[in-house]
C-alpha cells in the first residue's frame, strides 16, 4: 500500500477556488480548466479542486467532514498567519486557541472547507 499523496476538494466554482488557493498557497496551479485545477505542493502532495457539478461518480450533497491542515514552526507563526488570513477576509471558524496538541486556528475556504493552521506544543 502506498501513502496518500493527493487531496481532492469538490468545489462549486473551480476557477474561483483556484484563484483563492493560488493566493493562499502563493502558487500557480499546474493544471487549470473550467471544471478542475491542480496544485503541486513543495512536499510533493497534490491538491485538486474538482467541480462538484461534474465529479464522477457524483458525490452525495452532504458527506463526511474533513479539513486541510498546515503545520507551522511555532505559535507566533500561527498568530501571524491568522492575522494575514483574517485581513484577506477569510472567514475564521476558530480564532487562535491553545489545545492539548498545540496552538491552532481554523479558517474556511469559499466552499466552507476547513483550513487548520497549527503548531505542536513545545516538548
Amino acid at each position: 500500500m502506498t501513502d496518500p499523496n493527493f487531496v481532492l476538494l469538490y468545489v462549486d466554482r473551480p476557477e474561483a477556488s483556484a484563484d483563492f488557493y493560488a493566493g493562499l498557497l502563493e502558487k500557480t496551479p499546474v493544471e487549470r480548466s473550467p471544471t478542475f485545477a491542480l496544485f503541486v505542493l513543495a512536499s510533493g502532495m497534490k491538491l485538486g479542486l474538482w467541480s462538484k457539478h461534474t465529479v464522477e461518480p457524483a458525490a452525495p450533497p452532504a458527506f463526511g467532514g474533513a479539513e486541510l491542515a498546515f503545520q507551522v514552526g511555532d505559535y507566533a507563526r500561527v498568530d501571524a498567519i491568522h492575522a494575514d488570513w483574517a485581513a484577506r477576509g477569510l472567514p475564521i471558524a476558530q480564532a487562535p486557541t491553545d489545545l492539548d496538541f498545540g496552538r491552532s486556528f481554523v479558517a474556511l475556504d469559499p466552499d466552507g472547507h476547513r483550513l487548520r493552521v497549527y503548531s505542536r506544543a513545545p516538548e
